[in-house]
């Protein structure tokens, strides 16, 4: 990686192909999410290790409960698993977990896990990782609404700041950086308010091959990119321009 290359803040990655990683090679699905719960551990550190501020990843969607009853159950149970293994290498590693989405239809001991996992890494600076879960961001922008009007704001004060202090993802910046895997181009409704200047890589790797290879080629196209954010750079007037 070049040291002079330009790094994102923020980076969000949707971590799909789990499921056709496992096909490929005759297993369950369930053992593509524990290889995708590796290559997330592994991505985490990398990032940290290029001077990433921020990654927030895409665990479970909102509509991912529409998955058999036998996916969903492992994908909890896995979680589980992966606090209980890795939480600690993490928390050492200077790496701040927050948990974002919907929790009122997980159970209770996930939900346990998840306040131990933000309660131990609070404090740490190297890098925050968001992990989206039950998440779906057209919920994030309705239940951001919902808080608004419970804090009784009215209409007339209600802008796209105001609006969004009450996103789930207010505690960081807005990604700069957008990595989907696994060959889909959509977003899936991920980080709707948060990715509407995000600069979108796709890549047909399967999520538990990312490694820091193809880390690295996102990051090298993301530099390559001229952010305008709607605007020009070169703003003198066109008269100026032709003398």
């Amino acid at each position: 990686m070049d040291s002079n290359a330009v790094i994102p803040r923020h980076v969000a990655i949707v971590m799909d192909g789990n499921g056709r990683w496992a096909r490929k090679r005759f297993m369950p699905r369930f053992f593509g999410h524990k290889a995708g719960v590796d290559s997330l551990v592994k991505t985490v550190l990398s990032c940290a290790d290029r001077g990433i501020e921020y990654l927030t990843v895409y665990a479970f969607s909102s509509e991912n409960w529409k998955r058999p009853t036998e996916e969903v159950s492992g994908l909890m149970g896995l979680v589980l698993v992966a606090v209980a293994k890795y939480l600690t290498k993490l928390a050492d590693q200077g790496v701040r977990i927050v948990i974002v989405g919907d929790r009122n239809q997980v159970s209770d001991k996930l939900r346990a896990a998840w306040e131990q996992a933000e309660t131990l890494t609070r404090d740490n600076t190297r890098i925050t990782l968001s992990v989206c879960f039950n998440y779906g961001g057209r919920w994030d922008v309705v239940q951001a609404c919902r808080q608004a009007m419970r804090d009784g704001v009215s209409p007339d004060e209600l802008d796209e700041a105001r609006l969004g202090r009450y996103m789930a993802l207010s505690h960081a910046p807005d990604p700069d950086l957008f990595i989907r895997t696994g060959g889909e181009i959509r977003i899936s409704n991920f980080l709707l308010w948060q990715a509407a200047y995000s600069e979108l890589v796709f890549t047909d790797c399967l999520w538990p091959e990312f490694n820091d290879a193809e880390l690295d080629a996102a990051l090298a196209e993301y530099a390559r990119r001229d952010r305008r954010f709607g605007g020009v750079k070169d703003s003198a007037p066109i008269e100026a321009r032709r003398a």
